[in-house]
């Protein structure tokens, strides 16, 4: 290279292929599960075809606030559903369209199936209509889009509104929003008592997990970044100056697989399957799982599942944590909480293979290069004891039983103390533990203390939360503003992410987040956590230097009195809604009297706006102006308000903005 030349800069060529141009087979695959008999052998090749074929579309709606949801539900079934029994494909040509699927097991009629592709969305205005409605209201998070068969994960965890959840291994996050929302399932205006601590390994996965999280505006999630197999204990310090651990109700042990049963949506995985996959997993797998059960409380449930088909990944991991934790923890049958679901019922019986797909009945068969891949602990049970482990309680899905992904789940219940916990504990009652110190500091013999490693972060580095004090000057002046009801409600459970210069935007959380933040910030590293409620508007025309952000009204709208609040009927709500651009803003004069004489009382500034309906009390944040008024909300949210409200909002084609 001559002198001065600069080296040309290769940009790197992308070799996967289309996955139109994948051929979806494996021999090695189509052997290791013939001879596992994943499936009755009338049914093999069907499931096959099956898992060849592109998978439907799923998604559900957010069940809270649970009028909305109806709302939606209506609207979804009466206006997007009914043009798709028929759809036109020529003018000469009507051809019957696969039919939306309601999902029998999933609560409420929230869950829906739909078969729909992007030919489809091309020549069906019907089709178009609905995609458009997925996209926007997803954006609103008022929709998930989810595969079907992951759902069911949550729903079995049964979690109540003052549960403390775990999720070890959360992202991207879809599940986690169905346990934020099981969590406010009683009541969408009160915070609820429990918490959802979502956790995941990857620092960058993790903001998915923020992603999903901020769309359903909960002060009840806490997203954390920590290996599952060894995550710490969470500590909450006391009023006493003693600590103790924080225990779960429900836990969900959603563990990293090989990820088989998804080679409809992922088609790469034809390519890559090998039997050492599921084998390499299984170690990470028991740890995890070993861990989450140690964190539940006695009485608690923990869901184990993965995307995978192989019983070395499910059934194995399972019977092998059994034989250590005896009679503490059993899996239950919850068979009688998906109905009509189609499953297999759980493997008593596998034989573990290696790589080459060589299988073996018993661990003295393993050649000795194979040793270290074919664990001992990977063999089923032997028949005469199968039955003590309940291993038939568990639930396989084929793609074929009802149009799905393939998935593996089980229910285990923790009854007692796990044999090596019970040592541990003997030994913990005989010392106070002090703040900063954890059970496993006692691991030894308690006599002496050992200083907890210090854990090295990676990723981004997070901002501080920074708790409000009992005078917070900021709070005093909102507060008066606002005329917030202190009654309920304790100021320093808001919260702001910067401990220098000015506060740009106030959060919320629940007293509970609130402990856990306080007692381990420094110890785990803590992504995010809150809702928004205050943001910072220097406005000299408006008596506070916060507005209110609509991502927190729910939370907060029962804290207000009349100050700041304007009821309105529907006619006037939906004129508001239709103006929330600065730029085209409602003059205070286009409202009925009785909401323009209101209107006037209030001084230039952030509000809040109810609509005056027993049946959809929507609250939305707006803006008074000199002689105007607006609705402060985003795109997404306003074409969701009109939509349920019956309001056309095709003018507004895709929904993609902010």
């Amino acid at each position: 290279m001559g002198k001065g030349k600069k080296k040309k800069k290769t940009i790197p060529v992308d070799r996967r292929p289309c996955y139109k141009e994948i051929i979806r087979e494996n021999s090695n695959f189509e052997k290791y599960y013939e001879i596992q008999k994943i499936c009755p052998k009338v049914e093999w090749n069907e499931m096959l075809k099956y898992l060849r074929s592109d998978l439907p579309t799923g998604f559900r709606i957010t069940s809270y606030p649970k009028y909305e949801a109806k709302a939606l539900l209506s609207l979804v079934e009466s206006t997007f559903f009914k043009d798709l029994l028929k759809v036109k494909e020529s003018e000469d040509n009507e051809v019957a369209m696969d039919k939306p699927y309601c999902l029998p097991w999933y609560p409420h009629q929230f869950g829906w199936q739909i078969q729909i592709t992007r030919n489809n969305i091309r020549k069906s205005e019907a089709y178009f209509r609905l995609h458009n409605f997925l996209i926007c209201e997803t954006q609103g998070g008022n929709i998930s889009r989810q595969e079907v068969v992951s759902m069911i994960p949550p729903i079995l965890l049964d979690v109540q509104s003052h549960h403390k959840v775990l999720d070890m291994c959360a992202a991207p996050g879809s599940k986690t929003a169905q346990l934020i929302e099981q969590l406010h399932s009683t009541s969408p205006t009160e915070i609820p008592s429990g918490v959802v601590v979502a956790n995941d390994i990857d620092n960058q996965r993790c903001y998915m997990l923020v992603h999903q999280a901020k769309r359903l505006n909960s002060p009840c999630a806490v997203i954390v970044n920590h290996d599952a197999a060894v995550m710490p204990n969470i500590l909450i310090n006391n009023t006493d100056n003693t600590t103790s651990v924080l225990k779960f109700d429900r836990v969900l042990c959603d563990v990293p697989c090989s990820g088989d049963g998804t080679m409809r949506k992922n088609p790469d995985i034809w390519t890559k399957w090998n039997a050492a996959n599921g084998n390499n997993l299984h170690g990470v797998q028991i740890r995890i799982l070993k861990r989450g059960i140690e964190m539940l409380e006695i009485g608690g449930r923990l869901v184990y599942s993965t995307c995978s088909l192989n019983p070395i990944e499910n059934e194995a991991v399972l019977h092998r944590f059994l034989v250590n934790a005896k009679d503490s923890v059993k899996i239950v049958d919850v068979s009688s909480k998906l109905p009509g679901l189609k499953y297999s019922r759980g493997f008593t019986y596998w034989l573990p293979a290696s790589k080459d797909i060589q299988v073996y009945e018993k661990f003295d068969e393993v050649p000795e290069k194979w040793r270290t891949v074919v664990r001992p602990e990977m063999f089923p049970p032997q028949p005469s004891e199968a039955a003590q482990y309940g291993l038939d309680n568990c639930i396989r899905i084929l793609p074929h039983h009802q149009d799905t992904g393939g998935f593996f789940v089980a229910v285990l219940e923790k009854l007692k103390p796990l044999p090596w916990e019970t040592s541990l504990k003997s030994v913990a009652s005989e010392f106070t533990i002090s703040n900063n110190t954890t059970l496993h500091d006692l691991k030894n013999n308690g006599s002496e203390k050992k200083r907890p490693k210090k854990r090295i972060k990676l990723g981004y580095k997070e901002d501080p939360f920074v708790f409000f004090g009992d005078n917070e000057e900021i709070w005093l002046s909102v507060k008066d503003f606002y005329e917030i009801k202190t009654n309920n409600f304790v100021p320093s459970c808001l919260f702001t992410r910067c401990d220098k210069g000015k506060k740009k935007n106030i959060y919320l959380c629940s007293s509970l987040v609130k402990k856990i933040i306080s007692s381990n910030q420094e110890k785990i590293k803590i992504i995010n956590s809150g809702v928004k409620v205050f943001v910072r508007c220097d406005k000299k025309t408006m008596g506070c230097a916060f507005r209110l952000a609509q991502e927190g009204v729910l939370n907060i709208q029962s804290l207000f009195g009349e100050k700041r609040l304007i009821r309105v009927n529907k006619e006037d709500f939906i004129k508001i809604i239709s103006h929330n651009n600065p730029s085209d803003p409602l003059s205070i004069t286009q409202l009925e009297p009785t909401a323009q004489k209101r209107v006037e009382e209030i001084t230039v500034g952030s509000c809040i706006i109810q609509l005056q309906d027993a049946d959809l009390p929507i609250y939305i944040v707006g803006w008074r102006g000199n002689y105007s008024i607006r609705a402060y909300i985003s795109v997404p949210d306003g074409i969701h308000y009109l939509r349920i409200l019956g309001e056309d909002v095709s003018m507004f084609g895709m929904c993609n903005h902010d």
